[in-house]
């Protein structure tokens, strides 16, 4: 088992929701702050991604899953990145479908005739999700600084990048 307290900061891009609940409970446990992802998956536009507790998400599926298990397990607060967006429906094409035209190998236990359908992504919605994460991460853990030691690293309206 891997000591989660020597982490500053985890992130959580993990797509099974008990393994995502493992991973923040343990987090919660050891003290370690947590940000974690919520649905990506049919979803198009990535400019409709926001940063928001757990208990304050509409819309997505995966974060009501979540709010319910979090909740039934004494998690407060949870930092997540979600979309409001609604979630992309599949074509219902047969002609398509694995339905009817299963590409699963011989000696396949699970059919994939007999699953419910597996949430799909674009290229571009994921990618953006992970760049507000690892923002958030990196505020948090500036912000955390300046705290412990009065020492601004980044005051409001100072470009760092740029001043000289």
């Amino acid at each position: 088992s891997v000591d989660l307290s020597v982490y500053d900061y985890i992130v959580d891009a993990i797509d099974t929701v008990s393994c995502k609940l493992a991973l923040i409970e343990r987090a919660t446990a050891a003290g370690v702050p947590v940000v974690s992802c919520m649905g990506a998956g049919n979803k198009l536009d990535p400019t409709r991604l926001e940063v928001s507790d757990i208990y304050k998400t509409s819309v997505c599926p995966l974060a009501r899953v979540m709010r319910k298990e979090l909740k039934s397990r004494g998690v407060k607060k949870l930092k997540v990145v979600y979309s409001r967006e609604e979630s992309i429906k599949p074509a219902d094409d047969l002609s398509i479908s694995c339905k009817t035209g299963c590409v699963c190998p011989p000696g396949t236990v699970r059919k994939c005739t007999a699953r419910r359908q597996v949430p799909g992504s674009v290229s571009f919605v994921p990618p953006v999700a992970g760049y507000i994460l690892a923002g958030e991460v990196v505020r948090d853990l500036v912000a955390k600084h300046a705290a412990s030691t009065g020492v601004d690293i980044a005051p409001e309206g100072v470009d760092v990048l740029n001043s000289q």
